[in-house]
């Protein structure tokens, strides 16, 4: 279970603490076991920080904890603070990350039996789509439903998310498409084949977890040789 240490001070020497953090990360590194470290200021008051550290549980926390280097940045820390830091230990009970949930839910979407849905609780009105296989850029969700609904006249197919990575306001998919040619795609008549695909996509998030902006790679020209379309130039 992922853990989770929040710890709580009031200082009016900042940059120094933030100095601090900076070589503790260098002492620790190969050693240390946070994942991640998030530090909050007071809008009300702007000597009080919070700081909440990650780790993958309870026990690799105790670890980090007894590294000689936590200990001695440990001291110095409370130095320079205006009173002794209050440590608050949680066990993590929930943890949702809207942006990435929000993405798979597209690419299910995208790929499922019957009508496509509007897409305006995924999909910003402004959207603006990067592939490398057009000519110019898609701008709009209307665009980007007229070249889901491309796809969706050619192939019956699904998606399969290998990887993600959230980061920011980005989410990063890695993810596997196969298909069963059933319609005219591009100018190519239907062929039965099923055919696989594989690609990575990164879609930005506006703050209420909709997706405002894409970027695409993929296989396409593995896929044109699976319909056959590049046989005649391989003879």
């Amino acid at each position: 279970m992922t853990f989770v240490q929040l710890i709580e001070c009031r200082t009016s020497r900042y940059p120094e603490m933030d100095r601090l953090m900076d070589r503790w990360v260098e002492q620790t590194k190969g050693k240390r076991t946070a994942t991640h470290d998030l530090v909050g200021k007071d809008r009300s008051d702007a000597t009080h920080f919070i700081q909440l550290v990650e780790f993958p549980s309870y026990e690799e926390a105790m670890r980090n904890s007894n590294l000689p280097e936590t200990d001695r940045i440990f001291q110095e820390m409370v130095a320079l603070c205006d009173g002794m830091p209050t440590f608050t230990d949680l066990d993590v009970v929930r943890d949702d990350q809207l942006y990435a949930t929000n993405v798979r839910r597209f690419f299910e979407t995208v790929a499922a039996e019957g009508e496509l849905p509007p897409l305006d609780d995924l999909i910003a009105e402004d959207y603006h789509d990067h592939d490398p296989s057009h000519p110019q850029d898609t701008i709009g969700r209307e665009g980007l439903r007229g070249d889901v609904g491309m796809w969706r006249g050619g192939f019956d197919f699904t998606f399969a998310v290998e990887d993600q990575i959230s980061e920011g306001d980005r989410v990063c998919t890695r993810w596997t498409w196969s298909g069963t040619h059933t319609g005219d795609f591009l100018g190519i008549a239907a062929t039965g084949k099923k055919v696989v695909m594989t690609g990575t996509t990164v879609f930005r998030c506006d703050q209420d977890g909709k997706i405002v902006e894409g970027w695409w790679q993929y296989d396409r020209l593995g896929l044109m040789a699976q319909l056959g379309v590049l046989d005649g130039l391989e003879r």
